[in-house]
């Protein structure tokens, strides 16, 4: 046996748990996707979605609107004749027409362990509050914000050195597993659902530009979660002096170091920098417009001395 699926994503994150599903033998009726955006270059070309483009390899049909507002967007989904909806990370709230419209509802893959990291950002969250272990859930999906009844969970350990772009990864594809599997059981009649617990809610609200300035007067360790949290999108940064005018650095890696000094402090040659306690020793950097790079590969084509005070 086989579903009659519709799927829901737009990122590439999404991807994989697409792939997963067309190759268990389900019938992928179609495929939504946020609509197409400007990019490239010049940031003038229409680029459609890695799921939009991921469907068409597949040959798939793919819709992209731009809400569910019109009636006759609403009408058409529920022509597909679905027996359920997958949704991974497509970037709309759907009403509750939609919800309702197969047979079996909306199952949503989410990158936390629910009730943990609601909401728009819980991979950068859960690294940016220093949390030692999320996950992905496969959970039902009701009008409120991921608040639904959870079907699967797969924990995943997170590491100290561990970005948000290394854990995005890890739950990319165990997301992708585990909605394979929940498939399955809802194929077979037995797909279990637990209420989610009423204790431990947190919202994680989407990355805002005001908040990616590094603030080292906060301890190291805040510090260093900030940097990893945020890397490598969209990177959490500095100012300092270079040419005589001041020039915004990226940090995409960094470890918990020893020093004291005032906070934004260059201490060493090797870019240990003070924070409000302890320091942080800066590993990888990129200037704006230019490349990733390791700290002694960017410290020779740019000098910041011990001494020099990042804001």
């Amino acid at each position: 046996m086989s579903l009659r699926i519709i799927f829901m994503g737009t990122p590439e994150f999404s991807v994989p748990t697409l792939s997963a599903l067309a190759q268990a033998g389900h019938k992928i009726v179609a495929v939504y996707s946020q609509p197409p955006r400007p990019g490239g270059r010049r940031g003038l070309e229409l680029q459609k979605s890695p799921v939009h483009q991921a469907a068409e390899l597949l040959g798939m049909p793919v819709l992209t609107p731009l809400n569910f507002k019109d009636a006759a967007d609403r009408q058409t989904f529920q022509d597909f004749d679905a027996d359920v909806a997958v949704v991974v990370a497509y970037g709309l709230l759907l009403p509750e027409e939609i919800l309702n419209g197969t047979r079996q509802g909306c199952y949503n893959g989410h990158a936390s362990l629910l009730p943990r990291w609601r909401g728009a950002a819980p991979i950068q969250r859960a690294i940016m509050a220093g949390d030692h272990e999320t996950g992905m859930m496969v959970m039902r999906m009701d009008k409120g914000l991921d608040t639904g009844p959870v079907a699967l969970t797969k924990t995943v350990a997170i590491g100290l050195e561990m970005t948000a772009g290394e854990l995005h990864d890890r739950l990319m594809l165990a997301g992708a597993s585990l909605m394979k599997d929940a498939m399955e059981k809802l194929d077979g009649g037995d797909l279990p659902l637990s209420p989610q617990t009423g204790d431990g809610v947190l919202y994680a609200a989407k990355i805002s530009k005001a908040e990616t300035r590094i603030d080292f007067s906060r301890p190291a360790l805040e510090v260093h979660n900030h940097i990893r949290g945020l890397s490598p999108f969209p990177g959490a940064w500095f100012e300092v002096e270079i040419g005589g005018r001041p020039e915004r650095v990226k940090v995409l890696q960094s470890v918990v170091s020893e020093g004291n000094g005032a906070p934004g402090s260059v201490l060493s040659d090797d870019l240990t920098i003070a924070c409000g306690e302890g320091a942080v020793r800066l590993i990888r950097l990129q200037k704006a417009g230019g490349k990733p790079l390791a700290v002694g590969e960017f410290l020779r084509g740019t000098a910041i001395a011990a001494g020099t005070r990042l804001a």
